[in-house]
């Protein structure tokens, strides 16, 4: 992929949920967040690496991790139809490698790597029963990666900062993120919503 907007364009194939579940806050990653978030980590060399997508969903992180050359991709979730998606997927965008999906949860990994890097949106821990959703998965990614591109709620930067602090590295990169959404939930009350959201670096490179 020589450009973001030709990324973004292929990862417009990539396909969403079909029965979306609100308490695993399975919500899609649009195209262009997914290629904003792969571009940046391009540029900053971080995918000169093994790529670990935790709570891939559809697989659109990993897809364009895999898009832009990564070393190896790895793409985990605990949802095991989702998964099957997400193969289709692989077959939709046409890759030059092969992704290792797997099934498991992204806050307590079946894996075991170092200096990693980590590509997720995991829930962000809004529903009932999924409180604290987003601080496991960073938990998890950290045992793991050198290297974490996480999304959040938005108003999270204290978290990420005290997060990533505590456990000795710092947060390099932040933007915000706008999530246009479609009524896909009966709690949903419009037809068309935006959610406000943030994406971050954090890195352990040198510290």
């Amino acid at each position: 992929m020589e450009t973001k907007r030709a990324l973004e364009k292929r990862l417009s194939r990539v396909r969403g949920f079909e029965e979306p579940q609100a308490e695993r806050e399975q919500y899609s990653t649009p195209a262009e967040i997914a290629s904003q978030l792969v571009h940046l980590a391009d540029l900053q060399g971080d995918l000169d690496a093994v790529v670990v997508d935790l709570g891939t969903g559809t697989g659109v992180l990993a897809i364009g991790a895999a898009l832009r050359g990564a070393e190896r991709v790895i793409a985990l979730d605990s949802d095991r139809n989702v998964l099957e998606e997400a193969r289709r997927n692989e077959q939709r965008v046409g890759l030059p490698m092969k992704i290792d999906w797997l099934c498991g949860d992204g806050g307590r990994l079946p894996i075991s790597l170092s200096n990693a890097t980590v590509l997720m949106n995991p829930p962000f821990g809004a529903q009932r029963g999924n409180r604290g959703a987003d601080r496991r998965f960073l938990d998890a990614a950290s045992e793991i990666a050198d290297t974490i591109y996480s999304i959040h709620n938005a108003g999270s930067r204290e978290f990420v900062e005290s997060f990533v602090g505590d456990h000795g590295g710092e947060v390099t990169h932040a933007y915000e993120l706008a999530f246009d959404l479609t009524n896909q939930f009966e709690f949903h009350k419009k037809e068309r919503a935006t959610i406000r959201a943030e994406c971050y670096r954090s890195s352990w490179r040198g510290t």
